[in-house]
C-alpha cells in the first residue's frame, strides 16, 4: 500500500470511540510527517538532477613534451571564457612526453580526450588504432596543425666552427649531436630538415643519401629522444652542434638560457596536429566542451601564447604582428612533410626497417 493510500485510508475512517480517534489521529499525523518528509526528499533529487548540465567537467589533455609551457598560460583563459559563456567549471588532467611513447600510452589505454603531437603520423597510429575517426584534419583548420617550429642548429659560446648551414654539419671533425629518428619525433623532422636541404634545393634522392650519410657520420651518439639530446650537448658537453627544435631554443633562452644558435635558410616547417579522440569523448560525453577547447587553440588569444612560448603561430594576423615577426626571422626556402610525399610515404621511405635510415647507419663504421 503506498503513502498516499494510507493517509487517504486514515481520512475515511469510520466513527470510533474517543481512544480509538486520538490513536488514529497521531497515526495520521506520523503519515503526513512522512509523507511531507518524501515530497522535500522527492525535491531536492529532483533539484539535483535540474543542475547536472552544471556540474562541472573534466578534459585529458595528452600533448608533446615542449607544449607545456604553452598550455600552461591557454587552459586557465580557455577555463575562464567556458565558465562565463556556459556557467561550467573545467578542469584538466594533462600529460606530457615523448610524442611516440604518448601515442602509444592512447593506443594502450590512456583516455586522452584530445591529443596535440608532433606529428602527423602519430596521430594517425591513434586513428587506424580505431580511436579517432578518419577525417580528423578536416574538423578543424589549417589541417589540423595548431602549432608550428622549425629545425636550429644550436653551437657551443662563440660557434668556433662557425656552424650555420646543414652543408656545415657535413664538414670531417664537426660533432653533432640528434636523437634516434626510429625512436624520437623531433628526430624525424631533423632527419628531413638535413635530407630536404638538398631535394629542395635542386638535388636527387642520390645525393641527398649521399649528404645525409655524410651528417650522421658526424653523429657520435643517437640519443632515445630530444630532451636526451639536449642532455648530451650541455649536461655532458659532446659535440659541436645540436639540432633542435627552434621553440625548445627560444623556451630556454626565456628562461635564462641564452644559446647561441641559427636558423638555416633552407628548412622544415615542422607542423604539430591537434585532434579529438573520438571514442573517449562519447565515452566521457565531453565532445562539446573537447571541440570547444579545440577551437579555441586556433583564437589569436591562444595563437599569441604558442607564440610566446616559442611557437611559430599558424594565425597570420599574429604572426604579422610586430613582437612576433622579430621574434620569428622568415625563412627563404620552408617546405613540409606534404612536400616530400606525405607521412605515409616519408615512413616508408625512410624509416621502416630496412629503409633509407638503417641503410645509412648500417653504411657508418663507428
Amino acid at each position: 500500500m503506498s503513502l498516499w493510500q494510507r493517509i487517504t485510508q486514515q481520512l475515511q475512517w469510520p466513527q470510533q470511540p474517543p481512544n480509538s480517534r486520538n490513536q488514529s489521529l497521531s497515526s495520521l499525523k506520523r503519515l503526513v510527517s512522512l509523507f511531507l518528509v518524501g515530497i522535500t526528499l522527492s525535491l531536492a533529487v529532483a533539484s539535483c538532477g535540474s543542475g547536472t548540465t552544471n556540474k562541472g567537467v573534466e578534459l585529458t589533455l595528452v600533448s608533446f613534451a615542449v607544449t607545456k609551457a604553452a598550455h600552461a598560460a591557454i587552459i586557465p583563459k580557455f577555463v575562464e571564457q567556458w565558465q562565463k559563456e556556459k556557467g561550467q567549471t573545467v578542469t584538466f588532467s594533462e600529460s606530457y612526453g615523448g610524442s611516440g611513447s604518448q601515442t602509444r600510452a592512447v593506443i594502450d589505454g590512456l583516455e586522452a580526450d584530445i591529443v596535440h603531437l608532433a606529428l602527423a603520423l602519430d596521430t594517425t597510429k591513434i586513428e587506424k588504432a580505431g580511436l579517432i575517426q578518419p577525417g580528423w584534419e578536416k574538423e578543424v583548420p589549417n589541417g589540423g596543425i595548431v602549432s608550428k617550429s622549425v629545425a636550429a642548429i644550436v653551437t657551443r659560446e662563440g660557434n668556433p666552427k662557425n656552424l650555420k648551414t646543414w652543408e656545415d654539419l657535413a664538414k670531417d671533425g664537426v660533432k653533432v649531436i640528434t636523437a634516434d629518428p626510429k625512436t624520437s619525433g623531433v628526430a624525424r623532422w631533423n632527419f628531413l630538415a638535413v635530407w630536404g636541404s638538398i631535394i629542395k634545393t635542386g638535388g636527387d634522392d642520390a645525393k641527398a643519401l649521399d649528404f645525409t650519410t655524410k651528417v650522421y657520420k658526424n653523429v657520435p651518439i643517437l640519443t632515445r629522444d630530444a630532451r636526451e639530446a639536449s642532455d648530451v650537448f650541455f649536461k655532458q658537453s659532446q659535440g659541436d652542434a645540436l639540432i633542435n627544435y627552434e621553440n625548445e631554443v627560444i623556451l630556454a633562452g626565456d628562461k635564462g638560457e641564452k644559446l647561441p644558435y641559427t636558423i638555416p635558410q633552407v628548412n622544415v616547417s615542422i607542423d604539430n596536429p591537434i585532434a579529438i579522440v573520438d571514442k573517449n569523448v562519447d565515452k566521457h560525453g565531453t565532445r562539446e566542451v573537447a571541440e570547444a577547447f579545440v577551437k579555441f587553440l586556433y583564437t589569436p588569444e591562444a595563437q599569441r601564447e604558442f607564440a610566446k612560448a616559442g611557437f611559430r603561430p599558424v594565425d597570420e594576423t599574429v604572426a604579422k604582428e610586430a613582437e612576433f615577426v622579430k621574434k620569428y626571422p622568415a625563412v627563404k626556402t620552408l617546405f613540409t612533410a606534404q612536400d616530400l610525399g606525405g607521412w605515409g610515404d616519408i615512413q616508408k621511405k625512410f624509416f621502416d626497417d630496412g629503409a633509407a635510415f638503417d641503410k645509412i647507419q648500417g653504411s657508418i663504421k663507428r
